[in-house]
């Protein structure tokens, strides 16, 4: 025969897993209350930061015709990472190479591989942050559709150095690759062997090019 104390053991353990899946079903409830409203305001985070990711640039377009470089504003959508913003930033200005009205003419689809950021080399004895060196790795498209000259290639290589400064303070340098690679001229003439200084005075060797605000 089954004892009292065991009548008394049995209930008491029924009660206790009766206690517990109440306990469970109440928790998963609440967290399908949870996702729901997560849910319903995804909408409405997602078009706030996709507002917040839009921001105005500047890109500095050439022009072959007076050897200048002109300041042009645009509304991008930048993402959070530096090197993917340099990168977008980039392609806009490449775009407006490409444009019909262009005062830059380049045939291409695809001028930037990458964009990526080494800190500015340093002394022992040098203080604080000297900013940072952009590699800008330029297609072989970008290099075979460039026209050769030493003022073509130069307002190529200032457009990009002066876009990157303007939108990217801490870009002080600039080092050019062409297909991840180290190569000595852009078309024949524009020296990439070298890393550039990357302010609105910048001026590649052999240049004559000035920078005209907006």
């Amino acid at each position: 025969m089954i004892s009292k104390f065991q009548k008394y053991l049995f209930f008491a353990l029924l009660l206790v897993c009766v206690g517990m899946a109440a306990f469970l079903i109440r928790l998963r409830n609440r967290a399908q209350d949870q996702l729901a409203a997560q849910a319903v305001g995804a909408p409405a985070e997602m078009a706030e930061t996709a507002a917040s990711a839009q921001r105005t640039v500047t890109l500095y377009v050439p022009n072959d015709l007076d050897d200048s470089l002109t300041a042009v504003d645009k509304s991008l959508s930048l993402p959070e990472d530096r090197n993917a913003q340099a990168r977008v930033i980039l392609a806009a200005l490449v775009e407006a190479y490409r444009a019909p009205d262009s005062t830059h003419p380049m045939n291409v689809a695809s001028g930037i591989d990458d964009v990526y950021f080494l800190p500015v080399p340093q002394g022992k004895d040098a203080r604080g942050d000297a900013g940072q060196v952009a590699v800008v790795d330029l297609s072989g498209a970008l290099a075979a559709a460039q026209p050769s000259g030493i003022e073509p290639e130069t307002l190529t290589l200032l457009s990009i150095m002066a876009t990157l400064h303007a939108n990217l303070p801490a870009v002080m340098q600039v080092h050019f690759l062409v297909d991840g690679q180290q190569r000595e001229t852009l078309a024949g003439h524009a020296d990439l062997t070298r890393t550039y200084l990357a302010g609105e005075e910048t001026k590649v060797q052999g240049a004559g090019s000035r920078v005209e605000g907006r």
